[in-house]
């Protein structure tokens, strides 16, 4: 079965460069959504805390109990509690629009997200006091307000933008704090992208993901932690202009030696690499990639079919995101 390798090392390479932007590891909260963007939800989680990471930021409610032992403070992105569902006052749930409010159960503790120019989720600046209205009237025990950018990773103005226009949200949010009798509030905006594009970060945390994993575009500072391998299935001889796989879309040139390897679309080889991936150590992939398996021109007993995700992912024409979210949660995944 093919399986994954996760370098603690570079994760702790990453989280040391990471954390003299933030000034503090305390002001960290590693992303660990969609497992963990396909490291490992548990396993990363693990190594966050061995390196004294508190804070962490996850999709929904049953990864954040799953992950309740290993952080003081946890987010919840996307999802609304119920009653029997609450895990733990470490836990922090996300309002995404005005109506979402009513939907929390009374007494949670809520983080208010502003829609600041990338127009997906959060309430518009505007709706700002109706939305601390609307809280306080549910009863609800609001700690932050954030945003999230739509463009800190592209050379463009807009991310300024966007930074002017929380900055704007932060002060109104202050007055409404104070005028609604609650507590000083924690405000946040950074992602990867932008904590690397921020000269003098002062903000009371940064939500850090794809740099922790080391594969934030045109960053060669930051090391990947994951690097999947696959084992060899069979081994054969192909002669010249014999066809492989699904659709015969291979035609070998000349007679090779090629084998099958344990790792497929269904385990999370993107399918549109077909016959154009060339793995880290030069065997070139060839034929219709398959649901459980694929086959490249080399007869070792295991191939790495990648160590750099931004690398596999230009040849699939994706971002690394895509490439390392799409590996299944059943892949062995082993620490070293």
């Amino acid at each position: 079965m093919a399986y994954i390798i996760l370098n603690k090392n570079n994760f702790f390479h990453n989280l040391d460069i990471i954390s003299k932007r933030t000034k503090s590891k305390d002001k960290i909260a590693i992303v660990l959504k969609d497992n963990a963007y396909g490291h490992g939800l548990l396993q990363m989680a693990e190594m966050s805390k061995e390196y004294g990471i508190k804070k962490a930021v996850v999709r929904s409610c049953d990864d954040a109990k799953k992950v309740e032992d290993f952080f003081d403070y946890i987010l919840v992105l996307g999802e609304i509690p119920e009653i029997s569902n609450r895990v733990s006052t470490k836990v922090r749930y996300t309002i995404n629009s005005l109506e979402a409010i009513e939907r929390f159960p009374k007494n949670t503790l809520v983080e208010l997200k502003v829609d600041s120019g990338m127009h997906r989720n959060g309430v518009l600046p505007s709706e700002l006091r109706e939305a601390f209205s609307r809280i306080t009237d549910a009863g609800l025990i609001l700690e932050g307000v954030f945003t999230h950018h739509r463009a800190a990773d592209e050379l463009t103005s807009e991310w300024s933008w966007q930074n002017d226009n929380f900055k704007r949200v932060k002060e109104e949010a202050k007055t409404l704090a104070e005028e609604f009798g609650l507590s000083p509030l924690r405000f946040h905006s950074a992602n990867s992208a932008s904590l690397f594009r921020s000269e003098n970060f002062n903000e009371d945390m940064a939500r850090v993901g794809i740099a922790s994993y080391g594969c934030l575009d045109d960053n060669d500072e930051l090391k990947p932690v994951l690097s999947l391998y696959a084992k060899k299935i069979s081994t054969r001889e192909l002669k010249k202009s014999q066809r492989v796989g699904y659709g015969g879309r291979f035609i070998a040139e000349q007679n090779s030696i090629i084998s099958n390897y344990d790792f497929g679309y269904g385990d999370g080889f993107l399918r549109c690499a077909s016959n154009k991936y060339i793995a880290p150590n030069g065997e070139r992939q060839v034929g219709t990639i398959s649901m459980d398996n694929s086959s490249f021109i080399a007869k070792t007993d295991e191939i790495l079919i990648f160590k750099d995700a931004r690398v596999a992912a230009k040849q699939a024409d994706t971002i690394s995101y895509e490439m390392l979210t799409s590996l299944k949660s059943y892949i062995k995944r082993e620490i070293v």
